[in-house]
């Protein structure tokens, strides 16, 4: 709940980000919002929201070391390989310059915008990798569960490259817009743009097979542990038995005949 809740402060930081900027640079708002909450990182991160505010409830529901039932570990695995996924990409393609506005923003703003950012491209990211590998109850999904996780970033991709072409820029720039350079077929061509995409939803494809890989592995190793402690459970009232008499004192006196 507390990482829901972080998650949660940094789309509200960069929706008043957006909206101060729209409002100074004399842009539509209402593209601007429309556009704000097309971004990957934001649709992310409102999805991831959803979910850990779900499993957090169903955690206080259901006290214990039950398994979290399948479809909180569907909707965990669906959002936490685009959420690792957008961590790198923005760090290693996308951290750069900030936009020219930025040189004009209000301290309140230049720290609300840097709240969003390493929050939601950080903080988030790297509290999903700790989750995946280190959080209780996790179950194991079967590998037809990798369609699930890939139709995600898929639609988002197709909805993207549509609605590219029939949104202006709210700058007045171009009659396009795309969120992110790297999809843009205008920068370097189609080619390049589905030279990126194919690259990424194999990156998808990698990390949805890590994701189910590591549960299932986790699952089994669970498993495992829960029979020894039933075994060694079992065994205990012999082995107390036993060790009574490996301990038990003997007569005193001469032995009798």
């Amino acid at each position: 709940m507390a990482a829901a809740i972080v998650a949660g402060s940094g789309i509200l930081a960069g929706l008043l980000v957006n909206v101060d900027r729209a409002t100074r640079d004399g842009q539509d708002l209402g593209l601007v919002l429309a556009n704000y909450f097309s971004m990957f990182t934001i649709v992310s991160s409102i999805l991831s929201v959803i979910v850990l505010s779900v499993a957090a409830h169903w955690m206080r529901r259901h006290p214990g070391r039950t398994p979290e039932p399948v479809g909180v570990a569907l909707a965990l695995a669906a959002v936490t390989g685009p959420v690792i996924l957008l961590g790198v990409v923005f760090n290693v393609l996308l951290r750069g310059e900030p936009p020219a506005i930025a040189a004009t923003d209000p301290l309140w703003v230049a720290n609300l915008d840097s709240w969003a950012t390493e929050t939601l491209h950080v903080v988030l990211p790297l509290y999903f990798v700790v989750d995946l590998l280190f959080a209780s109850r996790r179950r194991g999904l079967p590998w037809r569960a990798l369609t699930v996780i890939l139709s995600y970033p898929l639609a988002w991709t197709t909805y993207t490259l549509i609605r590219g072409e029939l949104v202006p820029n709210p700058d007045g720039s171009a009659p396009w817009w795309y969120p992110y350079g790297f999809l843009d077929p205008h920068v370097a061509g189609y080619g390049s743009a589905f030279a990126y995409i194919g690259g990424i939803l194999f990156a998808f494809l990698l990390l949805g097979i890590a994701i189910i890989g590591i549960g299932r592995s986790r699952e089994r190793y669970a498993a495992a542990h829960v029979r020894v402690a039933r075994l060694r459970i079992r065994a205990l009232p012999g082995q107390v038995v036993a060790w009574f008499r490996r301990h038990r004192r003997r007569p005193s006196g001469p032995s009798a005949g």
